[in-house]
Formats: C-alpha cells, sequence, structure tokens
C-alpha cells in the first residue's frame, strides 16, 4: 500500500510550526558570563533542540548556554 505525500508533509509543518522557532536578531552564548559569542545573527531552534544558522551549520543543545534576543 502506497500512502500520499500530502497528509504527512501538512502534518510536519503543523509541528515544525508549534516546536521551532527562529528569529532573526540574536547572540548565541556559550558560556554563563557572556564571554563566548557562538553566533550573532538569525537561527532556527529545532524541534529537536538544535540550533541552525542561516549556513546550515548546526549547534549542539549542549553547546550553548543562553541565547539573547534583540529586539528593536
Amino acid at each position: 500500500m502506497v500512502f500520499p505525500a500530502g497528509p504527512t508533509s501538512a502534518v510536519r509543518e503543523a509541528f515544525r510550526d508549534v516546536f521551532e522557532q527562529r528569529y532573526t536578531e540574536v547572540v548565541v552564548y556559550g558560556d554563563k558570563d557572556g564571554e563566548t559569542v557562538l553566533h550573532e545573527g538569525a537561527i532556527r531552534i529545532r524541534a529537536d533542540g538544535w540550533i541552525e544558522l542561516p549556513t546550515g551549520r548546526l549547534l549542539s543543545p549542549g553547546a550553548v548556554h543562553h541565547i539573547d534576543v534583540r529586539t528593536e
């Protein structure tokens, strides 16, 4: 039996909208004191906790201490 791709894709998109977040201006820190900046700019926080950068590179949840979201 073959299932159509449409419904599965729709469910996947719905979960992505609920569990993933995108930010345009953040600073990602690797330490408590804020001395180690891992990234500045846009990110996507994936449902599995990994941080995706615009280049496609991923930051492990274990490498990130905290994220400051810039608001203007």
